[in-house]
């Protein structure tokens, strides 16, 4: 039969319906491409031979060659180990046996050449090899097999079923046997002489099978560059046909609502970075397209202002506009904070969440329907069939990553027509994730504070300088400032978490104690009313001091608190850690952020606390972020997975991830349609991938 690509696995010769159904389950393997593309994690260098003076101590596998010298037995406290005296021209180590001894010492002979290959470990001012591969040397030039040897992603049961690495690879080069190699080209000829790429099949055999190190490195670059650039080119497609197909309502004038606004209501004045975003905002507004837009601005960047002013673009217009926050406690901050500014123009503005009485939910629908109510803003209850708009011109959301694709799609269907759409984040999303995840969006960036800001000092403390950090808040307080003490929450742990709350609470109130101080404690075993009275009476100063787990993390402002004390921060992840510091510096009083750990702090843990002393910049933290712990958990759970890659790696690759998308939106520009015959291959494989695996494959 003719091999097709498509071919279940259970058609290649060495697999069988039990190894077939084991591989299906465990690794996703349905097809022969899908086997094609389980590529290696690591290989094992066989091309290299160390000297023993040369070994560094890094946990690697190396291979040796040298004569055993001498055995010895050694006892332990269960039974004894074998001990030989392996060395070369340039010194000696030692190989070690726990089991099977006898035979060992039988079958190894003395001041022969061997080539030994294995871990080291460095164990009293020596080298050591536990249970080395040993091969005679004359025997291991005689079947040279190929040098890098591949190690593959595997699971326990796999390995208990007996489908072992050397299994996998034995299955691979069956593949290879039966499919002649002929593997299907798959990037147009002028790509590939420009970018100096192989060819796709010698890219899967020297991925598979390299003879070294640098074939190795051109089969890796071939292959990753072709996933992203793929991902890269769908997402791009996908977003021209929302371009070209979906016409937005186009805003054609600035109006007067938006002009009296600007000259006579604005509160400060606005940045330049805020400039530039509302001139990208208005240029989509008015292009007939739908806006599909991303803003990202740390922390008190000034993000909602602009907002606003989008949605003053939307009135002027005879539009009305809606702003859709996660948390009722941020939907109230953003219509108090509107409200104002909306009286000053006689703007109609309403909220509406999950406790908004019956009656007045009645009067916002009816309002809403005959156009009375021209900005709502409010929480998920904006999703309900219920609510229904006369003429929706313009949906913000707020912190995008707590709502999933079909939340957002429910506000596209409030209108005949898709309202445009500002997707807000404080979230600071670095570039080669922000080109991945949304590269579909366009997006814009406020990279600039306001004037007058002062950056928080962060500092990281250990549990013996307590003291210190009390005398600190006291001075503080002292001087009219507040103050927020947060614990972290771990869901898996929540009798315990609760435990050490209330045993900082208690032991903060020993040490403030009322009427002098007043204390404020918010966690989430709080009825939400009884939060809520805790939050007013911080935020009215009634309180001096916040202990909190970390519900208080998105967009609380208090203005007059200054110093954000963060226990346990080694358990923190480095965006949490960002986000909560941004709860202080909002007043124009210098703000701290303290970072509490006990002594014992992993690698990780010691790189977050350092990072957040460094720096202030939340783009570098969730550069650094994403390193620390890839891309899957920093989109929040909904998003995780959020690219499913089969080589390319978005951290590591982001050279090549830009690389492609600059090819990626080249080739679209001088051939839309992909209709060039040069770029036939491009459109074939773009249809085969929409055919097989969807565009959500990759991204959630």
């Amino acid at each position: 039969m003719s091999v097709n690509l498509q071919t279940p696995i259970d058609y290649l010769k060495g697999v069988g319906p039990n190894r077939a159904d084991l591989l299906r389950k465990e690794l996703g393997i349905h097809t022969y491409q899908d086997l094609i593309n389980l590529f290696p994690n690591r290989y094992i260098d066989r091309t290299q031979y160390y000297k023993v003076n040369t070994l560094q101590r890094n946990n690697a596998d190396v291979q040796v060659i040298g004569k055993i010298t001498a055995f010895k037995e050694v006892a332990q406290k269960r039974g004894k180990r074998l001990v030989a005296t392996f060395q070369d021209d340039t010194g000696n180590m030692e190989l070690v046996w726990f089991r099977g001894q006898k035979w060992i010492r039988d079958s190894l002979k003395l001041n022969t050449t061997y080539v030994i290959f294995g871990k080291t470990n460095w164990f009293n001012g020596k080298f050591s090899m536990p249970h080395p591969e040993t091969e005679l040397l004359e025997d291991h030039e005689k079947n040279m097999r190929s040098a890098m040897q591949p190690v593959y992603p595997s699971t326990e049961k796999l390995s208990n079923r007996g489908i072992s690495n050397r299994v996998v690879g034995k299955i691979m080069q069956q593949l290879f046997i039966e499919t002649n190699g002929k593997f299907n080209e798959t990037l147009p000829d002028n790509l590939r002489t420009e970018l100096k790429l192989i060819s796709k099949k010698e890219a899967l055999f020297n991925v598979h099978f390299p003879k070294h190190q640098e074939l190795l490195f051109k089969a890796q670059f071939r292959l990753k560059f072709e996933e992203l650039f793929y991902i890269q080119l769908q997402l791009i497609i996908k977003n021209l046909i929302h371009k070209s197909k979906i016409k937005g309502f186009p805003f054609d004038k600035v109006g007067t609502y938006f002009n009296s606004f600007f000259k006579e209501h604005l509160p400060f004045q606005l940045t330049h970075a805020q400039k530039r975003v509302l001139k990208e905002i208005r240029a989509d507004l008015g292009s007939n397209a739908q806006m599909n837009r991303l803003l990202q601005g740390d922390v008190g960047s000034g993000k909602t202002i602009v907002a606003f002013m989008s949605m003053l673009m939307a009135l002027d217009n005879g539009f009305q506009a809606c702003l859709m926050a996660p948390t009722e406690i941020l939907s109230v901050q953003h219509y108090n904070g509107l409200q104002e500014l909306c009286k000053k123009l006689n703007i109609s503005i309403k909220i509406l969440t999950g406790s908004t009485k019956t009656s007045i939910r009645k009067e916002i629908h009816k309002a809403l329907e005959n156009g009375e109510l021209q900005i709502l803003i409010g929480t998920h209850a904006l999703l309900e069939d219920k609510v229904k708009f006369k003429n929706l011109g313009l949906a913000i959301i707020d912190e995008q990553h707590r709502f999933g694709v079909a939340q957002r799609s429910k506000l596209w269907h409030k209108n005949t027509s898709p309202p445009h759409v500002l997707v807000m984040t404080a979230t600071p999303i670095p570039r080669t994730l922000a080109m991945s995840v949304y590269g579909d969006l366009d997006i814009s960036v406020i990279d600039e504070l306001p004037p007058g800001r002062k950056s928080i000092k962060t500092v990281h403390r250990y549990d013996k300088n307590r003291l210190n950090v009390f005398k600190f808040i006291r001075d503080e307080i002292t001087k009219g400032r507040q103050i927020y003490i947060v614990y972290p929450l771990i869901q898996e742990n929540e009798k315990m978490d609760y435990k050490d709350l209330m045993d900082g609470y208690e032991s903060i109130s020993r040490d403030f104690p009322m009427p002098k101080y007043q204390i404020s404690i918010v966690h989430g075993k709080m009825k939400p009313a009884d939060k809520d009275f805790e939050m007013q009476r911080f935020i009215k100063g009634e309180t001096q001091i916040m202990v909190a787990t970390t519900v208080i993390e998105v967009g609380v402002n208090v203005p007059n608190a200054s110093v954000m004390i963060v226990e346990s921060a080694e358990r923190f992840g480095l965006s949490q850690l960002h986000q909560l510091r941004g709860r202080v510096g909002r007043g124009a009083e210098q703000s701290y952020c303290i970072l509490m750990t006990g002594h014992k702090l992993s690698a990780n843990s010691k790189t977050r606390l350092e990072t957040m002393v460094r720096t202030n910049d939340g783009f570098e933290i969730a550069e650094a972020d994403l390193r620390l712990r890839g891309p899957g958990d920093i989109m929040g759970t909904q998003q995780s997975g959020v690219l499913n890659l089969k080589i390319a790696d978005i951290i590591r690759d982001s050279d090549i991830l830009q690389l492609a998308r600059h090819h990626a939106k080249n080739t679209l520009k001088l051939d839309p349609s992909l209709t060039n015959d040069q770029n036939k291959v491009v459109l074939d494989t773009y249809k085969a991938l929409s055919k097989y695996k969807n565009i959500w494959n990759y991204i959630s």
